[in-house]
């Protein structure tokens, strides 16, 4: 269950002292040093506390020996190398473990997301909400060389969710989301092992009660290295997630819901932005 304080209510949950980066990497030695050496220079610019906590996720490159070379330039840096299982989502459930940080921001690792737009999520989150969700399809929101073919899949996919679901959140497959500990907490057991992970936990903070709101972000195709999402692979998987907290929504007569305390309607979001799609 959420660890709450129940003497909070909506708008003033206590005040964030550290932003745990959450960074699954497999073979990805071409941007992931760039990758951390940005994010920790944005967030030391504005004196945000941080750590940055990059999994190994099975990397048959040299990702694990260039990540140790930058332990000393960067100090946040805190490389975890998963040994057992690998999936995107079992390298971020990994990473959650391991980090420390009262507020987590899951990245990835090949310089698709903007390092700016970290601290806005910091920011936002210090307002009084428990997620902030990035959406690439709203005003203000960018798509740099997103191939044609995926970005009709995206926009089928995340329109069919938004329809399940009843919400105006129009981008619920993008990974690069910020949370609140404690909606890390209360939204166990995670259990997508993949990419499907990226579905699981917003629709389950959602389904649970826990406030949010939209922003828009900016992403960019990859310079270097290879996608490590396979659109064919992910299908029942991704539907899978979506059926599974469906069903809790509608049947599970709110045992999983957090306390109505301390959150905003389920659903509603603290800003108005018109979808793109």
């Amino acid at each position: 269950m959420a660890r709450i304080d129940p003497t909070l209510t909506a708008g003033e949950l206590a005040p964030l002292t550290r932003l745990s980066i959450v960074i699954p990497a497999r073979d990805e030695e071409g941007s992931v040093a760039s990758t951390v050496e940005s994010v920790h220079g944005e967030l030391a610019a504005h004196h945000i506390p941080h750590e940055i906590i990059v999994v190994d996720d099975g990397s048959t490159d040299q990702t694990w020996r260039i990540l140790q070379d930058l332990m000393p330039r960067v100090a946040p840096l805190r490389p975890v190398r998963n040994a057992g299982r690998h999936g995107f989502g079992r390298a971020v459930s990994l990473g959650f473990a391991h980090a420390s940080g009262d507020a987590l921001v899951i990245m990835m690792a090949d310089e698709s997301d903007d390092c700016h737009d970290v601290v806005r999520y910091w920011d936002k989150l210090n307002e009084g909400y428990h997620c902030v969700f990035g959406s690439r399809f709203v005003k203000g929101g960018r798509a740099i060389g997103y191939p044609f073919p995926k970005l009709v899949l995206n926009r089928l996919a995340n329109t069919f969710v938004r329809v399940m679901f009843g919400f105006r959140l129009n981008d619920t497959t993008n990974a690069f989301k910020a949370y609140r500990r404690e909606v890390i907490d209360g939204c166990g057991p995670l259990i997508a092992p993949h990419f499907n992970l990226t579905v699981e936990l917003p629709l389950k903070a959602i389904v649970r009660g826990f406030s949010w709101t939209t922003i828009p972000i900016t992403w960019r195709e990859r310079k270097t290295g290879m996608p490590k999402l396979r659109v064919r692979e992910m299908g029942s998987r991704y539907l899978f997630i979506c059926l599974y907290v469906w069903l809790e929504k509608y049947f599970s007569r709110g045992d999983y819901k957090a306390s109505p305390a301390v959150v905003r309607p389920s659903g509603e979001s603290g800003e108005r932005l018109e979808p793109l799609d």
